[in-house]
């Protein structure tokens, strides 16, 4: 993935201490971190040159899959070059002075509510979901009420002046977000030899037990499919797509033999190869 001067942006999702920010600090640390409310504007920043590259979330180890993502990225018109696997540590924060068992209502985003699900039933904290994790931690700071708390990162604690009343707080362990980084122009990486993964959208011809079939090009080819997912297009529920991440390059042999046998079973230009970039260290050491 480039790496620009100093001047450079970097958009995110969220407010300062979200974990989006704090993934953009640790894959691109020479570029200023650019928040922006809402995924859409996170896209647009790139897409009208406000920002070089978005750090986007699409999934969580326990959660699961960011909601509405696979819709914005097939329309951005950018394009994937890195992917950076976040571990994510959720703390209770809570005012100055609070205690932990002050606390009767904590807020969050949804994603981070869910990963400490029984947690908080366990504490019988209520959950209120909140846009954005670090955006709750702002809020609670300016509401200074020790009954309500926060779930956020510790960065978020330390910028808005809240005490950690509980540090491990996720219902599972290993907590990870996988983060896209995109840009307005693809980068694939120089040789077939480095380990790579290529995303693509797809959508199949009606016809008998053709995803199966669309498939089968890959199995043949011995290519890996990391991530398969469907999700409907329009409001007929008559057409669907599917997004794959698969191990290899674009431009390898096998590759290019299963995107010919996959092209068979497409519509007409039915394939919509969204990056080939290089795999994060981190999927060697998960297996």
């Amino acid at each position: 993935m480039s790496k620009n001067n100093s001047t450079s942006k970097i958009a995110f999702q969220g407010v300062q201490g979200a974990y989006s920010h704090i993934a953009c600090m640790a894959v691109c640390p020479e570029h200023e971190p650019l928040a922006k409310s809402r995924f859409s504007g996170m896209i647009s920043a790139v897409q009208e040159k406000q920002a070089d590259m978005a750090m986007v979330p699409v999934e969580n180890s326990t959660a699961g899959r960011v909601s509405d993502i696979h819709h914005i990225l097939p329309e951005s018109g950018l394009h994937i070059i890195g992917e950076h696997f976040q571990p994510v540590e959720h703390r209770l924060l809570g005012i100055k002075g609070a205690r932990l068992e002050d606390i009767t209502e904590v807020h969050s985003h949804e994603q981070g509510l869910a990963q400490c699900r029984k947690t908080l039933a366990t504490l019988n904290i209520k959950p209120v979901i909140h846009p954005d994790t670090a955006g709750a931690a702002k809020d609670v700071a300016a509401r200074q009420d020790k009954s309500v708390g926060a779930i956020a990162s510790s960065l978020a604690a330390d910028i808005y002046g809240l005490d950690v009343l509980k540090q491990d707080i996720n219902d599972e362990g290993a907590n990870t977000t996988r983060f896209l980084l995109m840009a307005r122009e693809a980068e694939w990486p120089q040789s077939t030899e480095i380990p790579a993964m290529t995303t693509m959208i797809f959508r199949v011809r009606s016809v008998p037990a053709v995803l199966y079939k669309a498939l089968g090009g890959f199995a043949t080819n011995g290519i890996n499919l990391t991530k398969l997912e469907s999700y409907m297009i329009g409001s007929n529920f008559e057409a669907a797509q599917f997004y794959i991440d698969c191990e290899g390059h674009i431009d390898s042999e096998p590759m290019k033999q299963a995107l010919e046998e996959l092209k068979f079973y497409c519509v007409e230009d039915g394939i919509q190869i969204m990056g080939c970039y290089p795999a994060s260290p981190a999927r060697n050491s998960a297996r």
